[in-house]
């Protein structure tokens, strides 16, 4: 497992773009309105919208700092747009026209020459040529002003401090901050082609890094990336490494069609299914895929933006409260017996097949995560009117998934899942519909459904009936284990989920990740190393969720040798020959000290921990200690191999020579890591503990011993349940050293060794 979080291009690879390069637009607006940028030639895009009320305003944006793009991929920032010149051809529909009081207006935000910060408003119409709808555009930044009227209302723009600059879309009966609907929605279009800058200042650097393929495959979704344009998008995912299939989340608020009703906007099929911006980008994301040689894997789950979703489609609790996620604003569950819910799902799977279709792809879908949902003190979400007359008499109430007792509790769960997976059913069957072809995918969230706290939720949540072959492939995902190091719960869930369900392991997929915030990037080692293990277990594919966050952190993965090319770089072996005390060890930092001229000194610490050097040159005491050694040598083939040492001085985690559960505090709980690793503790300094001695590890918790634990490999004690926040976790242990040869030859004689001279044989640490 190889990866890197970069936080910005050093010496990686440069190319440049033309500054408004058409790939690097974005577009903003409010809700409940959508828009989408796409690109339709080097030199050209276009912006779809639809406008719902009078206030709606998009904005096609220009910034001048990259923050979208992965560290090693963005363009460099450049404020001072002085120096270069900008026209473009507008063309569009739907919107208020160039010439118009509320037309479109280049809004430029950034400082002016005293350091002030401000905003100009440059009307477009001042500066074309032509007709409202269809005219030339030309821009020269260094002589360009704000106002309506020019020269009497001229504010002239200094445009050498640029943080970003937007053009405002609005429909023709626009009225600012108005909140009221439109009578009908209003569909436009607007593009710029033969987009040219020139000028000194035209041109940037940007990031050209490519990072081999490495066997990992990459997911998206749209209610992230429905800003960035497709090219943009997909640019970043090949760039990056990440070849095979991209299961692209089609979310869950900003696809649908809406209808206003009694002062709210509604998911509606009026007019088609996904409303025009959505349709574009995906059209074009489909297309793009497809040329660059990616299959993509459409996914679509049973959740939706709670503003928008009518309240007979909602599951809701026994009290009658609805199903909400805790993201903010709100989502809610849709109920798999509700005929409206699962009518507009089947309507949208089949319209998302259509698309793939006719971009040449070969037709993939993915229902993602449906469930009965648990609300965060455990009640199901089972009560829905139309999910209580499904299930009828049988529709009894259960307080708590974590205490269901009665034999009618499980009937009611057994019933809800068939509920389920009839739903899922018809998903299947309207995907097939669209596209005979399809390959099917089932995404299962493995710390929900199969929850050890709640082992009957299995019934309702994981149903007999998504058994093989009711689809091709078992998709899983557990980031709540992964990112909390819990490597056996991983192991328990997936190996249930594959005997319940009957899928093969080459018959899966698995899904590693995701980080949440940015504080928690630290995630993505175990997100790293999870992905590798699931390789290693025979999956089909294995999937980064998701491609927001590896650009937002920087994540770089680089992949292992495979075949001929691997190399095992560590031998798991011990060194062969028993040291005695004559063995030379010598711990070592790397410190930089600067003493100035009056004697002071500045000193830098480069290493955390010491490494240490050793010779164990004076244990070789026979010929056959001399035989012994070569032979590990070559079967190290010299340096390149590591392999434990026994250190004759320090072995333990104790001062002395014997150890106790308590000897060395590895960390505190918080109520949902398990995964602690190996320590020992110099006074303020850590040692990381990576090769204990098999069997040797000894835990406490609270100061209580358990043998509830395991030892996983690199030095990690993982617990059978997550401590209580702030409980300590302490464990005793011996350790072996990981060490290798530290030169590429050894030479060893007889007469050296009969003249009772030692040989030397040095070893040097390994940092693991």
């Amino acid at each position: 497992m190889a990866y890197w979080l970069a936080a910005e291009r050093t010496v990686q690879s440069e190319s440049v773009i033309t500054r408004f390069d058409p790939r690097f637009w974005t577009v903003n607006f409010p809700r409940p309105m959508m828009a989408a940028v796409t690109t339709l030639a080097a030199d050209a895009l276009r912006v779809d919208a639809v406008f719902y009320t009078q206030g709606d305003l998009a904005g096609l944006i220009w910034e001048a700092e990259d923050v979208h793009d992965h560290p090693l991929l963005r363009y460099a920032t450049g404020r001072d747009f002085r120096e270069c010149r900008l026209a473009f051809c507008w063309r569009g529909s739907g919107l208020l026209g160039l010439d118009a009081v509320n037309g479109p207006v280049l809004t430029i935000e950034g400082r002016d020459a005293a350091g002030q910060a401000r905003a100009w408003y440059v009307r477009l119409w001042n500066y074309a040529v032509g007709d409202p709808h269809d005219a030339v555009v030309t821009l020269d930044f260094a002589a360009l002003d704000g106002g309506f009227v020019l020269p009497g209302e001229a504010d002239p723009v200094w445009a050498g401090d640029v943080d970003r600059m937007f053009v405002s879309l609005v429909p023709p009966a626009y009225g600012a901050g108005s909140a009221v609907a439109l009578p009908a929605a209003v569909e436009a279009w607007v593009e710029l082609s033969g987009i040219v800058c020139d000028g000194p200042g035209a041109v940037l650097a940007i990031g050209d890094v490519v990072v081999p393929e490495h066997g990992l495959e990459i997911a998206s979704g749209y209610d992230d990336s429905y800003h960035l344009t497709p090219a943009r998008l997909l640019r970043n995912a090949l760039l990056l490494g990440y070849r095979g299939a991209i299961v692209h989340y089609l979310g869950m608020s900003h696809y649908m069609r809406l209808e206003a009703v009694s002062g709210g906007f509604y998911a509606s099929l009026a007019g088609g299914v996904l409303n025009v911006a959505a349709a574009a980008w995906q059209r074009d994301f489909a297309v793009r895929a497809r040329a660059l040689g990616y299959d993509v894997i459409w996914s679509l789950s049973y959740e939706l933006f709670d503003a928008h979703c009518w309240g007979d489609w909602k599951q809701r609790a026994w009290d009658g409260s609805p199903a909400l996620t805790g993201w903010a604003p709100p989502s809610t569950l849709l109920s798999p017996a509700s005929p409206g819910a699962m009518g507009y799902l089947r309507q949208v799977t089949a319209a998302v097949m259509a698309l793939a279709v006719a971009a040449g792809l070969a037709p993939k879908f993915q229902v993602g995560e449906p469930w009965w949902w648990v609300t965060p003190d455990g009640r199901p979400c089972l009560y829905d009117a139309a999910a209580r007359a499904a299930l009828g008499s049988g529709s009894v109430e259960i307080a708590n998934v974590a205490a269901v007792t009665r034999a009618d509790q499980r009937a009611l769960l057994d019933a809800a899942g068939v509920l389920l997976a009839a739903s899922t059913a018809g998903l299947v069957a309207a995907a097939r519909g669209a596209a005979p072809a399809v390959e099917t995918h089932l995404l299962v969230y493995l710390p929900s459904v199969l929850a050890p706290e709640a082992p009957e939720l299995k019934r309702a949540n994981v149903p007999t009936g998504w058994a093989r072959p009711a689809f091709d492939v078992l998709q899983l995902e557990d980031y709540d284990f992964v990112v909390a190091g819990n490597v056996a719960g991983t192991a328990r869930a997936v190996t249930a989920a594959q005997a319940r369900l009957g899928y093969a392991t080459r018959e899966t997929h698995y899904f590693a990740g995701f980080v949440l915030r940015p504080d928690q990037a630290g995630q993505w080692r175990e997100i790293a190393a999870a992905a590798v293990a699931a390789q290693a277990r025979g999956v089909a594919r294995a999937f980064v969720w998701a491609l927001p966050q590896v650009l937002r952190d920087g994540f770089v993965h680089f992949g292992e040798p495979a075949g001929d090319d691997a190399v095992d770089a560590f031998d798991d072996v011990l060194f062969p020959i028993a040291l005695g005390r004559d063995a030379e060890v010598a711990p070592g930092f790397s410190t930089a000290i600067v003493t100035s001229a009056g004697g002071q000194e500045l000193r830098n610490a480069s290493w955390a921990e010491a490494r240490t050097h050793y010779d164990v040159g004076p244990g070789v005491r026979s010929e056959a200690d001399i035989a012994t050694l070569l032979a590990f040598f070559r079967a190290r083939m010299g340096p390149a191999r590591g392999f434990r040492l026994r250190d004759p001085f320090e072995s333990t985690s104790a001062v002395g020579p014997s150890f106790g559960a308590s000897d060395q505090q590895l960390g505190s709980g918080d109520g949902m890591s398990v995964r602690f690793a190996l320590v020992k503790r110099y006074g303020a300094a850590l040692r990381r503990i990576t090769r204990p001695v098999a069997g040797s590890v000894r835990v406490a918790v609270g100061g209580v011993e358990t043998s509830g634990f395991a030892v996983a490999a690199g030095g990690y004690v993982v617990l059978d349940s997550a401590p209580a926040a702030g409980v300590a976790v302490t464990a005793g242990f011996l350790f072996d050293v990981p060490v290798r040869f530290a030169e590429d030859s050894l030479r060893v004689t007889r007469a050296t060794f009969l003249a009772g001279a030692a040989a030397s044989v040095p070893l040097i640490e390994l940092r693991e």
